[in-house]
């Protein structure tokens, strides 16, 4: 007879549940108008060249505490969320690199952080990084590109491995704006509960594990990430048609590179023909620059979580390098 009673308690209480995933917490950082959506940037510690960092797809400013807490002791550091993650608010579209590139750009320039930077840039962030580069030479000092994805290296998608730039349709890239228009506006989304935090984000602190999942139920995120997707794969496109070799320069440059894929037979390519392909592949990477190097880290993927020692080593090479 207690049943109904008790179905209802448990309503209420994943009511609540999702309420609570949706309050907005106070942000850790600058919210920075860019004049019609605002960008959330938290930079620490002083010194040059600052170090500027570029999330994969998921991440947030605050997964990379274990870094910028380190770094911050010997220069200052920015960790920021792209528009329509966490605290930033959605952002003109679509999500192109240029896009991306242009809302850092202008969001470093208003808090009064100049340039050259050293950028850093983790699994999708990585190619950001690079067009950055393209985009901005004169202020980029120096890059560490964390186990980042090649141009024509077959990861994970589906049931099969595949290159990103293979679902390029050769789509011009729009200019970048910041003007926003009534169609960037994300369509409404159901809100989502607060799923546990796994491995590798156990690894943060107890609060920012909160801050985590706290970001990861909003809504906003998923169609920011659908449209960074789709027009990845045309920017990844243009960087294999155009040689890479030397693109950087003389730049300093790390490359960071997990000692194992980890794949599996089940992709639809042999794993060991998928992981000599990795490997080639990361090695190249360090060729974008005369003064490239490749580190080979015992980590998984997210080594700033992992790693985060061995990230920040990278990042002091490259400044000290940046110094000089």
């Amino acid at each position: 007879m207690r049943l109904p009673g008790l179905t209802c308690f448990w309503l209420i209480v994943a009511f609540c549940f999702t309420l609570e995933a949706q309050e907005p917490l106070a942000p850790t950082g600058k919210l920075v108008d860019l004049g019609g959506h605002r960008l959330h940037i938290r930079c620490t510690g002083k010194g040059a060249p600052a170090v500027v960092v570029e999330n994969g797809l998921g991440d947030f400013s605050f997964d990379w505490i274990l870094v910028q807490r380190e770094v911050e002791k010997f220069t200052r550091i920015c960790t920021y969320d792209r528009a329509g993650y966490a605290w930033s608010d959605s952002g003109p579209k679509p999500r192109t690199y240029a896009q991306l590139n242009l809302e850092l750009h202008d969001a470093l320039g208003k808090i009064g952080e100049s340039g050259p930077f050293v950028l850093v840039g983790h699994s999708f962030g990585g190619t950001v990084v690079r067009n950055y580069a393209a985009a901005y030479p004169k202020q980029v000092a120096g890059m560490v590109l964390v186990d980042i994805v090649h141009e024509d290296q077959r990861i994970p998608m589906g049931p099969n491995a595949a290159r990103v730039r293979d679902f390029a349709q050769g789509k011009a890239i729009p200019p970048p704006r910041e003007t926003m228009l009534p169609s960037d506006k994300p369509a409404a989304v159901p809100p989502r509960g607060i799923e546990p935090i796994g491995p590798p984000y156990d690894k943060l602190p107890r609060d920012v594990q909160q801050l985590h999942s706290w970001a990861e139920s909003l809504g906003a995120l998923e169609d920011a990430e659908n449209s960074q997707k789709e027009w990845s794969s045309e920017s990844m496109a243009l960087l294999h048609a155009t040689p890479q070799e030397r693109s950087l320069g003389t730049m300093p440059l790390i490359v960071l590179t997990r000692a194992s894929g980890g794949y599996g037979n089940d992709l639809g390519v042999p794993a060991a023909e998928l992981e000599s392909e990795r490997k080639r592949l990361q090695a190249q990477l360090a060729l974008l620059s005369t003064n490239g190097k490749q580190v080979i880290v015992q980590s998984g993927h997210n080594m700033h979580l992992e790693a985060p020692d061995a990230v920040v080593n990278a990042i002091r090479t490259v400044v000290d390098l940046s110094r000089r």
